[in-house]
């Protein structure tokens, strides 16, 4: 979409009251204004806290009323996560909140003053500034079960990613203890493999256990269980290993301690995806985005979670925009620089778009099509990177007009193009 201040601007009038919030992690600073930048009153300090919340509110309604002031708007910094507790506050209160960009902070600090100089007071007022001209974004701040599914997908992202620190650390035990583990099993996470660092991690232990009893502990756990010919190559590696032998004892209870680690992340994750999977069945168009070949529950509800109802957007460039996945022109009088994407926005939609676009690319028809004529086109044709963004783009539209219409995937509507008829025919 384009980007239209004058409605941002026309929403900030005669009889609105400015507050600009300077955000921190105890207190916070707040100074207000009108609509030509005439200050009212003292700065306020107030606490981050429920009484120093109200204070805020107070102070707004006793200027509302003291200046003739029939509304506000409250912009304030985004800064990390402190900011959220006041705006979830101020939406109660009936107070429209609005996010001013902390790049615009920092650029526009000197034109009133002319100096570098930083403070919370300071910052406050360029805040409000910002909000009197315009020069602010609403925020899609999500509610209800999009609020479940968006605190649900981050806890999955932490919860992976402490999985995958786990895992590092028993890779980082078997290079110092068992460093031939690799050789007979492929990954750490198998049944089989599982089981043999739970029961007889040590190469000692494997050579005292002996070929049957190493198949007798597999079988008596696992229904198909390895054979006697992987148990001879781990007795193989285990009588050949250049592991260290000193502080066994420590060390045994170091990859128990690990594996106990493991196993509970991955219950914990698996309990999380089913109740994750219960929330996107409640939420309208979620079934028909999961039609698209390749397309998956994760994929879905992290989508969803980042990208909040979809009902509060009019065009997918919207979409486009909020992933930093809009492009950007570097370009002056007759030097024409590089057009790349502008990267700012929601990193992790971005990154959740591109990581499904890999294997849509790969294994969706329609997709693979696509990506074949951006690589081969006369005309512009397209990096492979490039077309991968490109196809991001591409996938917001498909997933926005599945989510709102409410419609199967048909892949056939992506090849409409007479050009890309024929590049399917030729493929």
């Amino acid at each position: 979409m384009k980007y239209n201040r004058n409605q941002k601007i026309n929403q900030v009038t005669e009889a609105t009251l400015v507050i600009g919030v300077d955000i921190a992690k105890k207190k916070h600073v707040a100074r207000a204004q009108d609509y030509r930048g005439i200050e009212y009153g003292k700065a306020l300090t107030f606490d981050n806290s429920r009484a120093g919340f109200t204070r805020l509110s107070n102070w707004i309604r006793t200027l509302m009323t003291e200046y003739g002031k029939e509304e506000v708007i409250l912009g304030v910094e985004p800064t990390g996560q402190y900011w959220m507790p006041l705006a979830a506050f101020m939406r109660k209160e009936c107070i429209k909140i609005v996010v001013v960009n902390p790049l615009h902070v920092k650029r526009t600090k000197e034109l009133d003053d002319n100096s570098p100089t930083k403070n919370d007071t300071k910052d406050a007022r360029v805040i409000a500034q910002l909000v009197k001209d315009g020069r602010y974004s609403e925020p899609n701040i999500p509610t209800e079960i999009y609020a479940e599914l968006r605190v649900g997908m981050n806890l999955r992202d932490r919860l992976t990613e402490d999985l995958r620190r786990v895992k590092g650390r028993i890779d980082n035990w078997l290079d110092r203890y068992f460093p031939e583990f690799g050789t007979v099993f492929k990954a750490i996470d198998g049944k089989t493999a599982m089981l043999t660092l739970e029961s007889f991690p040590l190469p000692q232990e494997i050579v005292d256990k002996g070929v049957e009893g190493i198949v007798t502990t597999w079988k008596q756990r696992i229904s198909r269980a390895a054979g006697k010919k992987r148990a001879i190559r781990l007795m193989a590696a285990a009588k050949d290993s250049v592991g260290l032998t000193e502080g066994l004892m420590m060390a045994k209870q170091e990859i128990t301690s690990l594996l106990a680690q493991y196993k509970a992340l991955e219950q914990e994750i698996e309990n999380l995806m089913i109740q994750i999977e219960n929330i996107l069945k409640e939420i309208p168009g979620t079934a028909e985005m999961m039609s698209i070949p390749g397309v998956g529950m994760v994929t879905v509800a992290g989508f969803i979670s980042e990208v909040g109802n979809l009902e509060g957007y009019r065009h997918p460039r919207q979409i486009q925009k909020l992933a930093g996945l809009n492009l950007k022109e570097n370009s002056s009088g007759k030097h024409k620089g590089q057009t790349r994407i502008t990267k700012r926005g929601r990193p992790r939609l971005r990154a959740l778009l591109y990581k499904c676009i890999m294997p849509l690319v790969a294994k969706n028809h329609e997709f693979k099509v696509l990506h074949h004529y951006y690589t081969t086109r006369a005309k512009n044709p397209l990096k492979k990177k490039q077309s991968l963004i490109a196809l991001c783009c591409k996938l917001i539209r498909v997933l926005f007009a599945l989510g709102k219409k409410r419609i199967p995937y048909d892949g056939k509507k992506l090849l409409t193009n007479p050009l890309l008829s024929l590049v399917q025919e030729a493929a």
